[in-house]
């Protein structure tokens, strides 16, 4: 599921929404994976039974709500989105943990 919304959101979203010039939306959204770096600074990089959430720092609290105001400007709407559904896959597979 983690990897589905991580991929296919992206890809559905779009096809769906941005309709004119779709190939670059989704170029975008799915490079919102890129706040995935912040684990690079994690030991270990990788714990498949941690939680991302509030652990890495481009997944706080803090960052989320700046994610979440980027959804305001059209400016930064698209990126704001990639982000969120990047967080929303984290934290639906945090839920199933």
């Amino acid at each position: 599921m983690h990897y589905g919304i991580h991929f296919l959101v992206p890809i559905l979203v779009g096809l769906l929404f941005y309709k004119e010039y779709k190939w670059k939306a989704i170029i975008i959204l799915l490079a919102g994976i890129i706040i995935d770096i912040d684990h690079l600074w994690a030991n270990p990089i990788f714990d498949p039974n941690r939680c991302s959430i509030n652990f890495h720092p481009l997944h706080t609290y803090w960052a989320i709500a700046i994610y979440c105001l980027m959804l305001i400007p059209k400016k930064t709407r698209i990126f704001g989105l990639a982000f969120v559904i990047h967080i929303i896959a984290d934290i639906t597979d945090c839920l199933l943990m």
